[in-house]
């Protein structure tokens, strides 16, 4: 499985229902759990982003599936980056 941040900002709409933030996460938990994926950690943040998760995917592709199907309901706008491990790093590495 890849690991993946995801980073999320709320829209105009999101912040309008900010209070039933707490129920999406868990129905965006469900979701990606259904497809394959898990949410492994969950982190509300201040600054420029107001959310950030931690996720296992089995591709790069179904990564970006769930991604847009979250934006799609309008309430975040994200932006998603593969994160290596340290040891998928040292192999990177050692390949130079």
């Amino acid at each position: 499985m890849a690991t993946f941040v995801v980073l999320a900002r709320y829209t105009h709409q999101g912040v309008e229902h900010v209070k039933a933030s707490p129920e999406r996460l868990e129905a965006v938990k469900k979701g990606f759990h259904s497809k394959g994926a898990e949410v492994k950690a969950f982190y509300n943040l201040m600054g420029e982003f107001d959310s950030i998760l931690i996720v296992e995917a089995p591709s790069a592709e179904l990564m970006a599936q769930l991604a847009l199907g979250v934006e799609s309901k309008g309430n975040v706008r994200t932006e998603t980056l593969r994160a290596f491990t340290e040891e998928e790093f040292r192999k990177i590495v050692a390949g130079i």
